[in-house]
Parts: C-alpha cells; sequence; structure tokens
C-alpha cells in the first residue's frame, strides 16, 4: 500500500472546505487501511495521530499576513535547511506521493524535492493540488486589472505549472488555468471534484424543534422565511452582495419577513454586520462557527441557502445544502457548475437585483421548488466523500505505480513524464 503526504497552509481550526476534504480523506484512508499525513502550519509543534493509518503533523509557523490572519503559513525556510522539522518529517515519512496545496510558499517544496536537495528522499510523485485560481486571487486582492491577470498567467507558466510532476484540480473551472499555460510545460491534469457528507447533510435533518429554535433565535414567526449563508465573511467570497440582496427581497415582498443567518466569520466581520444594520436593520443574524453536527441541523432548517461567490473554485457548502434538500441560490459561474444547474438550482447572475429576483423565484412556484430540490439531493449523492475520495486514491495509486516502472531511469532533477497532458472530466462516477 503506498503512502501519502499532503500540505497546505489553507488549514485552521475552523477553515473550510480544503481542511474538509483532507479530513474526510483520513477518515477514508483509515477506512481503507491507507497510510496518509498531513501537514499543516500551526501554532506549536505537534503530531495528531488519527485512527490506524492517519497522522497530522503540525508545524509551527507564523500567522499569514495577507487576507485572514487566522491562517498561518508554512514558508520556504521551513524546507530550504536540512535541520528543519518539515525536512524531518518528510526524511522519516518516506512517501510515494507528495500533493501540495499552495501556489504562493509550498509550492516551492516541489521544486527542491525534484532537484534532489533532501538528501535521504528517495524521489516520490509530486502532485500540486488546484483549489482556486491564482488569476481570481490576484484580481481580488491586488486589483491590478489585465496587468495582474498577465502576471498571474505568467506565474503560473513558468513557476507553478513546472515544478510539479502532474496536477489535480477540483473543478473545470480551477483546471483551465492551468490547461490554458501547459503548453510550455506539458503536464498532466486531472479533474477530480471534491466531495459532501451525505450522511451528515440529509434532507432527515429536518425538525420542527430545531426550526422552532431558529425562529426563536431571530424572534421570527409562521411568516419568516429564513435564508442562510455558510462561509468566510471575507472579500473573495463577494460577501457584500448578500445585505444588498436582502434589501431589495424586502422591498419586494414587504408582506413576508426575511432573514438571513450567517454561519462563519472572517476579516470582514464587522463591516458586513455595519452594512447589514444600515440596509436591513434587525434582519442578518450572526451563528459564527458552527461545528459540523450543528451546521447540518441549521443548513436542512432554513427555506434558503445563498452563496454570493461567483469564483467559487468548487463550494462544499452549496453542495452540502442541495444534499440537505435546501433550495440553493448562486451565481451562474464559477466551480459550483460542476454539479449546479439550473434543473438543481435557482442560478443567476452574481448581482443584487438578480440574486434578490432567484431568492423570490424559489417561493413562487411549490411544484418547481419541490421537484428542483428532489432532483438536488439526487445530484449531490454522486458526490458522496466514500465515491470522492476513491477517485483520489485511484488517481495516487497509478502515479506511484507509473514510478515505480521507471524507476531505473529516473533523474532526481528531471521531471517525470507520467502521460502526455490530459485533462480529464470526472463525471461523480
Amino acid at each position: 500500500m503506498i503512502k501519502t503526504v499532503h500540505l497546505t497552509n489553507a488549514y485552521h481550526p475552523h477553515s473550510g472546505g480544503i481542511r474538509t476534504f483532507y479530513r474526510t480523506l483520513i477518515d477514508e484512508a483509515n477506512r481503507h487501511g491507507r497510510p496518509i499525513r498531513l501537514i499543516v502550519p500551526a501554532e506549536r509543534h505537534g503530531v495528531e495521530d488519527i485512527g490506524a493509518h492517519a497522522r497530522i503533523y503540525h508545524v509551527r509557523a507564523p500567522r499569514s499576513p495577507w487576507i485572514d490572519p487566522r491562517y498561518r503559513v508554512l514558508f520556504p525556510s521551513q524546507f530550504l535547511l536540512p535541520w528543519r522539522r518539515l525536512v524531518r518529517i518528510l526524511r522519516q515519512e518516506q512517501p510515494d506521493v507528495i500533493e501540495v496545496c499552495d501556489k504562493y510558499s509550498l509550492c516551492y517544496l516541489a521544486g527542491v524535492i525534484s532537484r534532489g536537495w533532501i538528501a535521504g528522499l528517495p524521489r516520490p510523485v509530486l502532485v500540486g493540488l488546484t483549489c482556486e485560481r491564482m488569476d481570481d486571487n490576484v484580481d481580488q486582492y491586488l486589483g491590478l486589472g489585465p496587468t495582474g491577470r498577465r502576471w498571474a498567467a505568467r506565474y503560473m507558466r513558468q513557476v507553478y505549472l513546472p515544478q510539479f510532476d502532474t496536477h489535480i484540480a477540483i473543478s473545470p473551472s480551477t483546471a483551465d488555468e492551468l490547461r490554458e499555460q501547459s503548453p510550455r510545460h506539458p503536464r498532466r491534469v486531472d479533474i477530480l471534484p471534491l466531495g459532501v457528507d451525505v450522511e451528515n447533510f440529509r434532507p432527515a435533518r429536518r425538525s420542527t424543534d430545531v426550526r422552532r429554535e431558529l425562529l426563536a433565535r431571530v424572534s421570527g414567526d409562521a411568516r419568516t422565511r429564513l435564508l442562510l449563508y455558510a462561509g468566510r465573511l471575507s472579500r473573495e467570497k463577494n460577501v457584500d452582495l448578500l445585505v444588498s440582496m436582502l434589501a431589495r427581497v424586502i422591498a419586494a415582498d414587504p408582506g413576508r419577513d426575511y432573514r438571513l443567518l450567517v454561519a462563519g466569520s472572517g476579516p470582514l466581520r464587522e463591516a458586513f454586520f455595519a452594512d447589514a444594520d444600515r440596509l436591513a436593520p434587525g434582519r442578518v443574524h450572526p451563528l459564527g462557527h458552527l461545528e459540523r453536527d450543528g451546521l447540518a441541523d441549521v443548513v436542512a432548517n432554513v427555506d434558503v441557502f445563498v452563496h454570493p461567490n461567483p469564483r467559487e473554485p468548487f463550494g462544499i457548502g452549496p453542495l452540502e445544502a442541495m444534499a440537505s434538500g435546501v433550495a440553493l441560490v448562486a451565481p451562474n459561474a464559477g466551480g459550483l457548475l460542476t454539479y449546479a444547474s439550473g434543473e438543481t438550482a435557482w442560478l443567476a447572475p452574481p448581482a443584487p437585483d438578480a440574486f434578490a429576483r432567484a431568492v423570490l423565484d424559489v417561493f413562487a412556484d411549490a411544484d418547481r421548488r419541490r421537484a428542483t430540490v428532489a432532483r438536488a439531493v439526487s445530484r449531490a449523492h454522486e458526490y458522496a466523500w466514500p465515491r470522492s475520495a476513491a477517485r483520489f486514491f485511484r488517481l495516487y495509486d497509478e502515479l506511484a505505480e507509473t514510478v515505480r516502472r521507471h524507476a531505473p531511469a529516473l533523474h532526481p532533477a528531471r521531471a517525470l513524464r507520467l502521460t502526455q497532458p490530459v485533462v480529464e472530466a470526472a463525471d461523480g462516477s
């Protein structure tokens, strides 16, 4: 059985999709008896054994100087010196596959390994896991327009792409950025969607007691319609759209009591709720961070799950809403189109008026709502985590076997030619 090691900076105790993915991959690896290791930044060094086959290494790292101070960052200094903890972990574990989910600092580890600069570490397969588009991030945070997108393309082509042997993208949207730059440095790109916990997020969690508690929390009544946003309150999530949309919904349907519940936090929290107090006073209610069971209860007992981000790389949250049998209002763009369509959701341009109309449309036709939600539940089950994890495991095995076949001819400074460059779109099977 091969051993895989995974590294990411997108991880803290309350972080979202990437943490969910890796914790689920660990659970599935334990179920299948597969050795798996995860290396993440933390406040202090530590080792967390999970089951018989999994381990998480926490490596002390400084707080992120960008985006969100809840995150920490493993910088290249962690693996450029032979005595650093991260290097010692890799030597000890001797993995067959190393997967890196980071485009900004950890990605350089692949270049260090491919050049044979870590003594005592046999050459593993080096996999880049793409969970976002760099051009979108540069556009959101630097605002450089076409110049920024050209810089991002050049970075992807000349720096990021060639450091890895092969790449995995979590949606066609994220794969496109790799594919556009791959002619210069041909690499295989596989599209492997993430998944959803259909055992936890399911229509059966609907409960009159939970619904009553939610209504009491917002001082609602039988007229109240509950909308939910679950995710980070940060710039890249386009959360400004939510309050503007809600104000338009209230103006268009004053006879109803619309409330927006917000599960999550982030660097825009204060500004977001200040806007809410100004544009929709008394209608927006923070829930803070919710653990998985609590979140599943809330999702299943609201009327509409609203997801405002048109640049979502995949979107586990919207998929959880679909699995829960809750109407999804989302942008008609981004990675969530991997699973969401006009047959399973209410898709609209990411603008306040269009989103408000989509929310109102949810309640306009009860028969359509029931049919759309039923199709959404069925669609979400195609992405159940065991099926999604199995696709990743099959690919890791295939890549490791390729290395074994070519090991005698392998030179550490040479990129592995695993296959001809190809984009393989998963169909949910």
